[in-house]
């Protein structure tokens, strides 16, 4: 069976390594699906899930606030700035976190303060959906 290396990285640390069947995550322009001999690629990537089918028929889900996909016909890496693997999504704290990006829309003074608050929404309630997602596979 044809596998590829996979490797999401935040900014603070390694969050998976591994060999894949299968990569799914969020594309700039829409969900993106990976096997294995895929032609070479680099993009950006939305806040959102990054699903990979292991080698053993395991599954990992990973959240990531949006980054950059690069792939290689024998390797995937996902950079992103925030990466969280399923099992370490916490409910509470990202529904906090987005009550507080929507209380900072409500409240922004300038262009600046509204785009801010716009992005942190979406990243948050792109977290909120990963982690449904992640339960459901559960």
């Amino acid at each position: 069976m044809a596998t590829i290396q996979v490797d999401v990285v935040s900014a603070e640390e390694a969050v998976f390594s591994g060999q894949a069947k299968f990569v799914a995550l969020p594309g700039e322009s829409g969900e993106l699906g990976i096997l294995p001999g895929h032609t070479p690629l680099i993009t950006r990537i939305k806040p959102g899930s990054v699903r990979i089918e292991m080698a053993d028929g395991g599954e990992e889900f990973v959240f990531v606030a949006g980054g950059i996909l690069e792939v290689q016909p024998n390797a995937v890496t996902v950079l992103s700035d925030t990466a969280i693997r399923g099992k370490d999504l916490d409910e509470e704290r990202a529904n906090q976190a987005r009550a507080a990006a929507e209380e900072a829309l409500k409240n922004a003074k300038s262009d600046f303060d509204l785009a801010k608050a716009q992005s942190e929404l979406t990243i948050y309630a792109a977290q909120l959906a990963a982690l449904r997602k992640f339960r459901q596979k559960k």
